[in-house]
């Protein structure tokens, strides 16, 4: 991996450096990793262009929300993970320090795995008490099971059957 760039990755914590990460001599971010005195505390993966991110052998970098939520919500079911949902509707397991978000792409958006220090991992889904960096909350919402945009892509079927 090839540093891009520094910045201040919180306007409320000027002491939280972000740096990206290009991945085979690319000049695009694929890895975005925070640190806080000195100490790498959160990790996001970018959804195109990062590397693959896998739990149990499942990818979770750069699929469709809909279908990484159903894996999810059956290890949930299944008691294996305890998935929650933090303010601004992203899934993710405090216990491991996961959190999914989505980045838009082309006429979509794929997920894009945030991943947090253990230290912090019991409320990495909240974004006022967790450690990510504001930087990684913003930008497009996870899709909510009521939204009436079309985010997924064209012929995906939805739990229900629709589209």
């Amino acid at each position: 991996m090839t540093e891009i760039r520094q910045f201040q990755a919180d306007p409320g914590f000027p002491e939280t450096l972000g740096v990206e990460f290009g991945v085979g001599g690319r000049a695009q971010p694929a890895v975005y990793a925070y640190f806080a005195d000195g100490q790498l505390h959160c990790v996001a993966i970018d959804a195109v262009r990062g590397p693959q991110v896998t739990l149990w052998g499942r990818e979770l970098s750069g699929c469709v929300p809909a279908d990484l939520e159903r894996f999810l919500l059956h290890a949930h079911r299944c008691e294996v993970l305890d998935v929650s949902y933090g303010p601004r509707g992203n899934p993710g397991v405090n216990g491991l320090g996961l959190v999914m978000r989505v980045q838009s792409f082309a006429d979509t958006v794929l997920t894009r795995p945030v991943m947090v220090a253990r230290a912090w991992a019991d409320r990495c889904t909240d974004d006022w008490e967790g450690a990510i960096p504001e930087c990684e909350w913003a930008g497009r919402p996870w899709p909510g099971a009521g939204d009436t945009e079309s985010w997924h892509p064209p012929g995906h079927r939805t739990l229900g059957g629709g589209r």
